[in-house]
């Protein structure tokens, strides 16, 4: 979970993310082809040199921390890019999924996530806003940049995306090692899915709920990292 500036929504998203039931059934609703696997979970925090008092409240959790969470501090903002890439270096689990710090994602939707990779359809899941499930309207700038990304993607990388840019992104841990990451800020979501599907991995999607948030509640990218974005997908066409 890569944090900056999150005060308002922190306690929030740590509570959910803590508390959601993540067990998991394989076999969908038949027994006989398998027990349910109740997934253990660890929480890496990543604060990315917050000055609103996101910091403050994690120093605080840092002093006596819950088994399951480990937070580390960024001393200088450095971007998503480099907040996820440490969160990558010290996660230890076989699974690795991205969560935002707000309250876009709802961490209910991690079971649908976590199925295919369990039944073994797909080694990397994204959660999809664009395939039916419930959320909050996006903005029309917000809808039209993520769909021309998507196509973008779609043309230079050979396949059949809905959603690139969704933050739901939830990989097996052996599909990222080795894999060189560069990007600091947003530019980290085209980083990762150019170099996923370079190397030959199936990206499987499923539909998500969404309750996106305006600039004015403190929605941060903005159409310049959408350009940046473009950049970065025809830059990994060609270059790892």
């Amino acid at each position: 979970m890569p944090v900056y500036n999150e005060r308002a929504t922190l306690e929030e998203i740590v509570r959910l993310v803590r508390t959601v039931d993540l067990t998991v059934n394989p076999a969908g609703d038949n027994p006989i082809l398998g027990d349910p696997i109740a997934v253990e979970r660890e929480l890496v925090i990543v604060d990315d040199g917050s000055t609103d008092g996101t910091r403050d409240i994690l120093a605080q959790w840092k002093k006596d921390p819950p088994p399951d969470m480990h937070i580390v501090f960024h001393e200088i903002n450095g971007g998503k890019g480099a907040a996820l890439r440490t969160g990558f270096e010290h996660a230890t689990g076989d699974l690795i999924v991205i969560q935002d710090a707000d309250l876009e994602y709802d961490p209910r939707d991690y079971v649908k996530l976590l199925e295919p990779i369990l039944e073994g359809r797909a080694p990397v899941v994204y959660g999809s806003r664009f395939l039916g499930g419930p959320r909050a309207a996006m903005s029309l700038s917000h809808t039209v940049g993520n769909k021309m990304l998507t196509i973008v993607t779609n043309i230079f990388y050979g396949t059949s995306l809905s959603d690139m840019e969704t933050c739901y992104k939830c990989f097996r841990r052996d599909v990222l090692a080795g894999v060189p990451l560069r990007s600091r800020r947003f530019e980290i979501e085209p980083e990762l899915t150019a170099k996923i599907l370079k190397r030959g991995y199936t990206i499987y999607e499923v539909p998500i709920s969404y309750n996106g948030r305006a600039f004015h509640e403190g929605k941060k990218i903005t159409w310049r990292d959408g350009i940046t974005a473009l950049r970065t997908l025809a830059k990994y066409r060609f270059v790892d």
